[in-house]
């Protein structure tokens, strides 16, 4: 069970190796060389202070160096020492080598990561959207990502060096006097027990932690993107506190999970230092009274192996307690690789080819329970080329009807056609390069308004762009920036008020020239007579384009071909105004309502 849970958690980390798999493995082979290198080190110190100092006859002495070298102390001491130096330089170069390749291996593994979760989201429906917050998803790209990718670098030096280590000194400390290696093997059962009720601990507060890293993101990005309304409020005091009072929680939860980090250090050099303690009592007892010939360089090098043995458990219950914390980043990233989008490409390659839209007895439910639905039986067909006004009150329906279209949701029942073929059967590329959508609160990206204007069409020309802004009213304040088409767009479009933001939205969406234009309430803040000249102008220049406009004005709707009225999710009433105006009481009493408040306007 324990090793499906520990596939299962790990499942994409192979894939997102890719070009990086010799980097890894490169790491490993020069951080094992570093190790083995390392580890002949005391045996060398031994050497020369058993055979150098004291003139003894140490163990690997007489196997290691000719007779006539040993007998020359200080040509045998400088020579010793050289070998040591040079050990130690290989070592130092593997294990910077080592570093080097983890790290451009880990780096290039959270890149492709990043990439994964990027192409992982930009694929979700809206409804799959809808399962996670935009803070949560931006700290599950910054946040978890860069806690695996360190998690992965240490992962890389410790996992090889560690074991190595272990074994290597454990096998040199019993090869040169087993009674007091023996002494360090009662460390391994108390780090195991330690490590294991730090693990237990830890879990429950590293999740916690990444909730409130979620918390903090989620009131930065309200502040950040609602800043005009906290001034307008004067609630700044008052998200100033609500901040701090998050960023406290975070900084309490951090210090709560970092704690445990911080006692591993002390515990290690007890236990470290402990063993040392306990090894030189019991060899300088061995050695003093000459009780099983255990020579000094010896005693010396059997404690630098037990730290080294104990360094090396101590730096795998740091990458156990890493991995745990990199376990709950893990989880969520996987959650996000992991959401099965439930909307898909179809089979067919086909085109959208006109404009035509066939609503089939449609049911829809964001919850997918069809006793809470939002579109309730909607039938309703629109010709290639007709203008449609969607009307009806807040929540009634009007912007679910038109994500349809494009596919950004599927229907719970019934079915959508676009050119006489059901929207499920067209890839979503070639279907939504059909239709073009402007809504009421849609962004512009910081650019130039050049750049903004060839989302629409990346190969549109200067003349092109001009004739689209021309339709949207966009050029008349276009013209007036000294830079013209070159003026460069703040973040989301900061240096444009609500009604040119607008404009320039649709003339981004007209440039793209669609078999299907959707305006959902995308000239509210444009004034009647800008209003009245854009509709004027779409319908004379894309005469061949459908054109569905979904407004709160009924003066915005009231010259289409037809208009729709929309009531708690079904379809009221279909005919033109003067039609609605006879037999429709809910268009009826909108129309008036409005007329009288213009006529008190006016006044």
């Amino acid at each position: 069970m324990g090793k499906k849970k520990k596939e299962h958690l790990f499942r994409h980390l192979g894939e997102n190796l890719r070009n990086y798999r010799l980097w890894t493995a490169a790491a490993a082979i020069f951080g094992g060389l570093e190790v083995i290198l390392e580890v002949f080190i005391p045996l060398l110190m031994s050497i020369i202070v058993d055979g150098g100092l004291y003139r003894e006859e140490n163990f690997m002495l007489s196997w290691l160096f000719p007779a006539e070298l040993v007998a020359n102390r200080d040509r045998f001491v400088i020579t010793v020492g050289a070998i040591m130096v040079l050990t130690a330089c290989l070592s130092m170069t593997c294990g910077l080598l080592s570093a080097r390749f983890s790290a451009v291996a880990s780096q290039g593994f959270a890149k492709n990561l990043r990439s994964s979760l990027l192409g992982k989201i930009q694929s979700f429906s809206f409804s799959n959207a809808d399962k996670f917050s935009t803070p949560s998803l931006i700290t599950r790209t910054t946040t978890d990502v860069n806690t695996v990718r360190n998690t992965m670098q240490h992962f890389l030096r410790v996992l090889i060096r560690s074991p190595i280590m272990l074994v290597m000194a454990t096998v040199m400390a019993f090869a040169i006097a087993p009674n007091l290696a023996a002494v360090f093997l009662g460390a391994i059962p108390v780090l195991v027990g330690v490590l294991a009720v730090l693990l237990h601990i830890g879990q429950p507060r590293f999740r916690k932690m990444l909730r409130k890293t979620d918390n903090l993101n989620s009131a930065i990005q309200e502040n950040l993107v609602s800043s005009r309304v906290v001034k307008a409020y004067v609630r700044g005091d008052y998200e100033s506190k609500r901040f701090d009072n998050t960023a406290e929680e975070l900084r309490l939860a951090t210090l709560s999970s970092s704690r445990l980090f911080t006692l591993t250090g002390p515990i290690q050099m007890l236990i470290m230092w402990g063993c040392s303690v306990l090894i030189l009592l019991i060899g300088g007892k061995e050695i003093i009274y000459n009780t099983t010939g255990l020579l000094t360089g010896e005693l010396v090098s059997i404690v630098s192996y037990t730290t080294q043995a104990v360094n090396a458990l101590t730096m795998l219950s740091w990458l156990v307690m890493s991995l745990a914390r990199a376990q709950a980043s893990l989880n969520r990233i996987n959650e996000v690789l992991d959401e099965e989008v439930d909307i898909s490409d179809g089979e067919s390659d086909a085109a959208v080819s006109s404009g035509s839209v066939d609503f089939n007895d449609v049911c829809f439910s964001y919850s997918k329970d069809p006793e809470k639905l939002a579109l309730n039986h909607i039938d309703l067909h629109i010709k290639s080329g007709e203008t449609i006004g969607v009307i009806g009150g807040t929540g009634e329906g009007k912007s679910t009807l038109v994500n349809l279209i494009p596919r950004f949701y599927d229907v719970l029942s019934g079915s959508v056609c676009v050119s006489g073929r059901d929207v499920r059967e067209y890839s979503l590329e070639n279907l939504r390069d059909g239709v073009s959508m402007v809504l009421q609160n849609g962004t512009l990206f910081s650019g130039t308004i050049a750049e903004n204007l060839r989302w629409g069409n990346k190969d549109a020309t200067l003349e092109q762009m001009k004739e689209a802004c021309a339709i949207a009213c966009a050029d008349e304040f276009i013209d007036r920036f000294p830079d013209g088409y070159e003026t460069v767009l703040e973040q989301d479009a900061a240096n444009l008020s609500g009604g040119q933001k607008q404009r320039l939205r649709i003339a981004r969406a007209i440039i793209k020239q669609p078999k299907i234009l959707i305006l959902d309430d995308s000239t509210s803040a444009v004034d009647m007579t800008t209003d009245e000249h854009i509709r004027k102008a779409l319908k004379r220049t894309l005469p061949d384009t459908t054109k569905i406009i979904i407004a709160q004005r009924i003066a915005s709707i009231m010259s289409c071909d037809r208009v729709a009225v929309l009531d708690e999710g079904k379809l009221s009433d279909v005919g033109t105004h003067e039609e609605l105006m006879a037999r429709s009481a809910i268009y009826r009493d909108v129309y008036e309502s409005q007329m009288r408040e213009e006529a008190e306007k006016n006044a």
